[in-house]
């Protein structure tokens, strides 16, 4: 069928030809072609129909879409039309001599040739819009967010759905110099601060924030303004996932909480970590957690010689090693059960495959739960760092890099406490070690497993209540492919013994977190969906730290990594004290666990003990983030703790 459509368009060509040509001549003789002239018309006939058409098949435009017939397939027309023009010429010339036709007809029949090509080319575009663009009125009366180049390939590609959902009314942008003006036929009607009129004047039933590059604070501004005229709300995806300026009507979807917190993309050193990963084998520990599952997708873009994931949750290794598999079919991934407490099973691991690069992100994150299980933190966290930490110094590792955690600086819980005997650890052995060990110090990641976000949006399913710890909790947040990509690029900066902190951004109030959430549901904070708080669970902070005091801090070649000079630490006076730990922990002693991470980490204080310092959770606090009242009921407090525990 196409081929037939090709031959068709083929022979419109030829009599355009020749029309182009027999108009030429009467527009040169005023409609009226002298008698002398008729034997030069028969003769650029026949040269210009055996001439263009060879060149016009030869050229390859017959293999173009004409239904998206753009100013792309009207350059391709221009080279075409000219080249078989000045080759038909000169046939002319060199068959009759250099006044074979009058020099005008040259130009008339250039010039008439490609507007009448262009035309037929066009044609088919005009009709099929004149012809759809009507039912596309049947679509929710729509408006679009952002008059620029996301814009208005949106609205392309939703006038070639010829069932379209949306019926675009107009454009909103706040450029003065758009309002009123027209983007493919269709008004910028105005700026997002009258959204909300121009919902209830047009009566709108969806928006679409078409702004890739926008900030999170113009689109809580839209999103408050479209929830109040009762209006549903939608975006498109970041600018980095539109590639090559492409937008599809299946990218539009639903706003997530991700899309406000707005993580700016991570620009990664690409040589830098080629550098260190490309065929090289690299061991991941924890493979299957969401910290470890994304290094593993990330580490594959490198393509490493081997990869070997290893676990001890069964289930979720079988999913990420046939997710990489179908990925990644060249390289060669080794799924391998085991745990990082069981010392002779990591052994066999680096015996047997020699891994060069080691990312270690096995470990026990959920504070509360550590809290209740905390002989099981030490011997995961502390214990099976250790482990691996020694193995891949014995076995002489190129880089080992450890994932570490907020919740260590000044920790108030058992598992704080054991991340950061883990980093003290992992820093002694690198001062006399081959190996280039490094530590990477983040907070909170959105969507990880257990994380708040997913809580939140399962309580809102079940119709509530929604369940905030603290009304003035704050966290730091991350997106999981962010965290793990700067874990990577911080690899590649180290030189041995550092501990790396990541640009977390701004705090964000976990209480406003679940208000927004609610919101994006559709629903009303505290009226359709209420919001309890249940005060803070053991070990928890109202806010979370990145740096230890007296830690010096020094910004890196990556602007979204610092980094924390090293700390000398005696390696015999450290492994004694982890053997005490872990004895302790071995035989559940919990009073002599406590003591002895007390002992490794004199920063910790769990919030619950008042008798031996004040708690460290009220003594650094952010003015900014609390109101007046809960700020001076924590001064307050911090003041009874330092003079009186059991006040506090």
């Amino acid at each position: 069928m196409f081929r037939a459509k090709r031959v068709l368009v083929f022979f419109l060509d030829v009599a355009l030809m020749a029309a182009s040509l027999s108009f030429a001549f009467l527009l040169r003789f005023d409609f009226r072609i002298p008698a002398d002239q008729l034997e030069g018309l028969r003769e650029g006939l026949a040269v210009v129909l055996i001439a263009k058409p060879i060149l016009f098949a030869a050229s390859g435009m017959y293999r173009n879409i004409w239904r998206y017939a753009s100013l792309q397939d009207a350059y391709q027309i221009l080279k075409v039309v000219t080249f078989s023009s000045f080759a038909s010429g000169f046939l002319l010339v060199f068959m009759d001599g250099p006044y074979a036709l009058p020099r005008s007809i040259y130009i008339l029949d250039w010039f008439i040739l490609f507007s009448l090509v262009c035309a037929s080319r066009l044609i088919w575009r005009v009709y099929r819009e004149t012809r759809f663009i009507p039912s596309l009125r049947k679509g929710k009366r729509t408006l679009i967010i952002g008059a620029g180049d996301a814009g208005n390939l949106l609205l392309k590609e939703i006038r070639k759905q010829a069932n379209a959902s949306y019926n675009v009314v107009g454009f909103v942008d706040d450029a003065p110099d758009k309002r009123g003006l027209r983007l493919s036929g269709v008004r910028v009607l105005g700026g997002t601060n009258h959204l909300r009129a121009l919902v209830r004047r047009h009566r709108i039933e969806e928006v679409i924030f078409a702004i890739p590059s926008g900030d999170k604070e113009l689109m809580r501004r839209v999103i408050a303004s479209c929830e109040s005229a009762k209006a549903r709300f939608k975006t498109l995806p970041g600018i980095t996932a539109i590639i090559d300026g492409k937008v599809s009507v299946s990218q539009i979807k639903d706003v997530e909480i991700e899309d406000l917190l707005g993580r700016d993309p991570v620009v990664l050193d690409q040589t830098a970590i080629r550098n260190y990963l490309t065929d090289k084998r690299v061991l991941v520990t924890g493979a299957a957690g969401s910290i470890g599952s994304e290094i593993c997708r990330q580490v594959a873009l490198f393509k490493p010689a081997k990869l070997v994931l290893f676990d001890h949750a069964e289930t979720p290794l079988f999913y990420i090693e046939k997710e990489l598999a179908a990925a990644f079919p060249e390289l060669r991934i080794i799924p391998l059960m085991g745990d990082v407490k069981n010392r002779d099973r990591v052994e066999s691991v680096f015996d047997e495959f020699c891994p060069e690069v080691v990312f270690h992100a096995a470990a026990y994150k959920h504070v509360a739960m550590m809290e209740y299980n905390p002989a099981e933190a030490v011997l995961n966290n502390v214990m099976g760092s250790r482990i691996v930490a020694d193995a891949a110094d014995k076995h002489k590792v190129q880089n080992f890099v450890m994932v570490s955690t907020d919740k260590a600086v000044n920790p108030t819980n058992v598992m704080g406490a054991t991340k950061r005997s883990a980093e003290i650890y992992v820093q002694a052995l690198a001062a006399n070690s081959k190996t280039k060990f490094t530590t990477v110090r983040f907070g909170n990641v959105l969507g990880s497993n257990g994380s708040v976000i997913p809580l939140f949006k399962e309580q809102i399913r079940k119709g509530g209540p929604v369940t905030v710890t603290d009304r003035d909790v704050v966290r730091y947040f991350m997106t999981i492919p962010e965290a793990s990509q700067l874990v990577m690029q911080a690899g590649c900066i180290g030189k041995g013994g550092e501990i790396f902190v990541l640009d977390m951004g701004e705090p964000v109030r976990i209480l406003s977190l679940a208000e927004e959430l609610i919101r994006l549901s559709g629903l009303i904070p505290y009226k359709e969906i209420d919001i309890r708080f249940t005060g803070l669970k053991p070990g928890e902070k109202l806010f979370e730290e990145l740096l230890i005091e007296g830690e010096g801090v020094r910004p890196t070649t990556h602007k979204k990594i610092r980094v924390m000079a090293p700390v000398e630490t005696d390696l015999k006076r450290v492994s004694e004290d982890l053997d005490e730990l872990f004895a302790c922990a071995g035989e559940y002693d919990i009073a002599g666990l406590i003591d002895s991470l007390r002992n490794l980490v004199p920063e910790f204080v769990p919030r619950y003990d008042f008798e031996v310092a004040p708690p460290q959770a009220f003594q650094r606090v952010r003015p900014d983030l609390f109101p007046p009242k809960k700020l001076a009921l924590i001064r307050k407090l911090r003041a009874a703790g330092n003079q009186d525990g059991s006040a506090a």
